[in-house]
């Protein structure tokens, strides 16, 4: 069994797009795209500065849209036939539309909300958020609530992201939990899935009202809680949800032990993901979609999933 993921926030990286606008088809696709949600995503995703796309309202419709395209170039969803999809942080509207829960149209609409109103709600209080390598979770997350910071990502294979005010996230790299060998400060511009990103959650939840969305095609797990959700309605409610509470990647990878996944692809941009599974997910095969000289190997992944 194969499952399709999408990153989250922080995966981008300048230029990142390029060779994939190099691809039949995609720079329209793009093109259009921008046009319907007024961001120039080419420019931002070929051009742009590491400064210009941390922004959290460019970044999000960026990486929704590169994970489309990227997964668009591996063939139509009914053929390529994944066993699930899931998706990290905003990486969930990504995986929506790999479920047929959201058009294209629709989730790039949906992703340009959430990014403003994540920024808007950042812009409240200076906030970040850190990713804390090594030691026992428990530990970590006892230090963490001492400190006043929130668990906002808890990854699995030994990685915890806290989130909190830059103050807060300085004293954890002056004082950091027992066990834990280093705290890297995340390329993001707030401290999301956290109380500070209430007031987003109003903006999503009126532009989520005017969506119709289907049930999932294909096993949609949500990070919510690793629990496979089967109904369209809910899918949306838990997306809306979600941008002030805990992303649980860790019980998605439990589920994916539970579903016997043996293979993960990663779209584009990928690598945040497949290192977490390498270290979680011992005998399970994974690739990155990087850029489209990956696209062959992922092909054939697919084509022995499916074949088997």
């Amino acid at each position: 069994m194969l499952v399709l993921v999408a990153p989250g926030q922080g995966a981008q990286t300048p230029g990142f797009l390029t060779p994939w606008l190099e691809l039949p088809g995609a720079a329209d696709r793009v093109a259009a795209w921008s046009d319907a949600i007024g961001l120039d995503l080419a420019h931002y995703g070929t051009q742009a500065d590491a400064d210009a796309i941390r922004d959290t309202a460019v970044a999000q419709p960026l990486l929704v849209a590169a994970g489309i395209l990227s997964a668009a170039a591996l063939g139509a969803m009914p053929e390529i036939a994944p066993g699930a999809v899931a998706g990290h942080s905003v990486g969930e509207i990504t995986a929506a539309v790999f479920a047929g829960v959201l058009s294209d149209a629709a989730a790039l609409k949906l992703v340009r909300t959430r990014g403003l109103a994540m920024a808007d709600a950042a812009a409240i209080t200076e906030t970040g958020m850190s990713a804390l390598l090594g030691g026992d979770p428990e530990t970590s997350l006892a230090h963490l609530e001492k400190l006043g910071l929130t668990p906002a990502n808890i990854n699995g294979a030994g990685q915890i992201v806290a989130a909190g005010t830059l103050a807060q996230l300085a004293a954890l790299s002056e004082d950091k939990p027992e066990g834990v060998r280093k705290v890297v400060p995340l390329k993001v511009a707030g401290a999301f899935h956290t109380r500070h990103m209430a007031p987003a959650v109003e903006t999503l939840a009126e532009a989520a009202a005017g969506l119709a969305p289907a049930d999932p095609g294909i096993p949609y797990v949500s990070n919510k809680d690793g629990r496979s959700v089967t109904s369209g309605t809910e899918v949306l409610e838990r997306l809306v949800g979600q941008v002030a509470n805990p992303v649980r990647w860790d019980l998605c990878m439990e589920t994916f032990k539970e579903l016997g996944v043996t293979a993960l692809i990663e779209v584009c941009p990928g690598g945040t993901l497949t290192g977490l599974a390498k270290r979680a997910l011992p005998g399970v095969r994974t690739l990155a979609l990087k850029t489209p000289d990956d696209l062959d190997a992922a092909r054939a992944l697919l084509t022995e999933h499916v074949d088997a």
